[in-house]
């Protein structure tokens, strides 16, 4: 690959599908694998009060 040529991204916001992929066992064994944690802000869910 040219090195100096720029990289398109491979993954856009919300690309679910991209980042629950399991890894393979042999992805796993090289170490080539990436832990995903996926965070979610519920503003205004049921324990939410407004300050008074």
């Amino acid at each position: 690959m040219d090195e100096n040529k720029k990289k398109e991204p491979v993954a856009a916001p919300g690309s679910k599908e991209f980042l629950e992929a399991k890894a393979t066992p042999e992805e796993i064994k090289k170490g080539n694998y990436t832990k995903v944690i996926t965070f979610s802000w519920e503003e205004g869910g049921p324990s939410w009060k407004p300050e008074e």
